[in-house]
């Protein structure tokens, strides 16, 4: 006879099924493991057999065989401990022989026979759901696993001694409880930003339609502190947003007591970050920060001293939407739409020509440190801005801005407008401006008239390439729904083409970019 018990193998947030085949032969004491399994796999072994010896039950002198169908799929991590030994337990008499039934299972086994925690136990259940299974799972991670709805069955015991007891019925398990909402953290004031209206009116922008954003301007022109505010204006995540970004959170181990928030991820990395930590990867091949700031905001501070190569690597995420990391015999894909902001100074002293500031690096400091930048990551920053720096008479003025609060609500409103656009039965709802495809683009962002032959004189004169073009019109149509107008406008695209960046175009920065295209 041979004890099947279902698990899962995770590749990026998908949990593909594995079923854990376990038999006892007559011939040598032997433990075998087979089916590509990596080092903490091959280690359950002996987590298996303590655990078992922990509770009073010794391994028979017989040849075990643990078979990991199927066998050509990579398996990674030491939450195939659980299944193993009960697998082993059936096997041996010591649990009944459709304990397995009905269940995948999931959990990481100590030495004293208790069931440790493990990563994935959200997608494992959203899986085993869709699978018509319930789950069973660490006690630890119950409350996240609760979290998958449905009708099917979690199991979340304490130790390997409770859930043999719940089978041969002297000892009932009950389903946890889903973790806590956790309320949005709470962020710093817009009203506390002192002058840089300009920079605000683009944070507002950006925010409504899920816009990348790149500032440029001198230490201290409040640059991280505008970041810093984003959050604050952004509407909270939809529940099919919520599950996504808790997935890829639960494959990162950053559910803790499996409680979840509406709140979009805010991640910024420092700027030592390597490849691995910025798009995923290493021997596991983990999420990123790119993943982990899906539905959310990816913010690069001192822009120019992340690696060219890191930086490189975000290209590709951010037309897709994901993250592909390839290895020599598998494929890792984790979802990857986020919203990016960065800031940096102008050049390596921190002031630029602009400030009349005297710099000792040389006439070419501003560009060289620019260059650190490729021309295709630069394309793909919807909106670029300049900073001044703050002068003392703005310091000195007391606080009159707005509020984050009311700023929320204007962008709350217009990406309403947003998420009701569309057909649900053609193209899908419009999640945010940034993310339309080309199709629903055509429908909902073409100008008018005026506004067509504007964009057309500033293709022309600026030299811009298709993305740039589309960007426009993206930035276009969030305008028009801040503004509350159904079509996009002459207003609206010269607006949007202010915000490409002016140093970039080789125009002069004393008269906004639209108004020096119209004349």
């Amino acid at each position: 006879m041979v004890a099947q018990i279902t698990t899962f193998a995770f590749h990026g947030v998908d949990a593909r099924p594995v079923t854990v085949q376990v038999q006892l032969t007559s011939g040598s004491n032997a433990f075998s493991i087979v089916g590509l399994p990596d080092k903490a796999v091959s280690e359950a072994r002996e987590r298996v057999r303590a655990s078992l010896a922990a509770v009073g039950l010794g391994l028979p002198v017989k040849r075990i065989t643990v078979n990991l169908a199927p066998a050509d799929l990579p398996k990674e991590g030491s939450h195939f401990d659980l299944a193993i030994a009960l697998g082993l337990l059936i096997e041996m008499g010591a649990a009944p022989k459709d304990a397995g039934e009905g269940f995948a299972v999931m959990g990481e086994l100590g030495l004293d026979g208790s069931i440790a925690p493990c990563a994935g136990a959200l997608p494992a259940a959203v899986a085993a759901n869709a699978m018509g299974l319930g789950l069973i799972c660490p006690a630890t991670s119950g409350a996240e696993a609760a979290w998958a709805g449905g009708d099917a069955t979690i199991l979340a015991p304490k130790s390997i001694l409770q859930l043999v007891n719940h089978f041969k019925g002297t000892q009932v398990l009950s389903s946890p409880a889903p973790g806590s909402l956790e309320a949005a953290p709470s962020v710093p004031d817009l009203i506390d930003v002192k002058g840089q209206e300009t920079a605000k009116r683009a944070l507002e922008i950006a925010a409504a339609g899920g816009h990348n954003l790149l500032m440029v301007g001198p230490p201290g022109a409040g640059k991280s502190m505008l970041a810093a505010r984003l959050p604050g204006l952004l509407p909270p995540l939809s529940p099919a947003e919520m599950l996504e970004v808790s997935m890829v959170q639960s494959l990162a181990g950053l559910l803790e007591g499996g409680r979840l928030t509406r709140a979009r991820p805010f991640r910024a990395p420092h700027h030592s970050a390597s490849m691995a930590a910025m798009i995923g990867g290493g021997m596991r091949a983990r999420p990123g920060e790119a993943s982990l700031a899906h539905h959310g905001v990816l913010f690069l501070d001192e822009l120019p001293e992340f690696s060219a190569t890191v930086l490189d690597s975000l290209r590709q995420p951010l037309e897709t939407g994901d993250v592909l990391i390839a290895r020599a015999n598998f494929h890792v894909r984790y979802p990857a739409r986020f919203q990016l902001v960065a800031a940096m100074n102008p050049c390596r002293c921190g002031y630029g020509k602009a400030s009349g500031r005297a710099c000792g690096r040389g006439p070419n400091c501003e560009q060289v440190y620019q260059s650190r930048i490729s021309g295709p990551m630069l394309d793909r920053m919807d909106i670029s801005i300049e900073l001044p720096a703050v002068t003392p008479a703005d310091l000195a003025a007391p606080a009159n801005g707005e509020s984050t609060a009311a700023v929320a609500a204007r962008v709350a409103k217009a990406r309403a407008a947003q998420s009701e656009r569309g057909d649900p039965a053609a193209t899908g709802p419009v999640s945010s401006n940034a993310a339309m495809s080309d199709a629903e683009l055509a429908r909902f962002a073409t100008p008018d008239p005026e506004g067509s032959a504007l964009l057309a004189r500033a293709a022309e004169a600026l030299g811009l390439s298709a993305r740039a073009y589309t960007r426009i019109l993206r930035v276009a149509r969030t305008l028009a729904d801040l503004d509350g107008s159904d079509g996009v406008r002459r207003r609206h695209v010269a607006e949007a083409v202010s915000f490409r960046r002016r140093s970039d175009m080789g125009m002069s920065s004393k008269m906004p970019m639209g108004a020096q295209i119209a004349s």
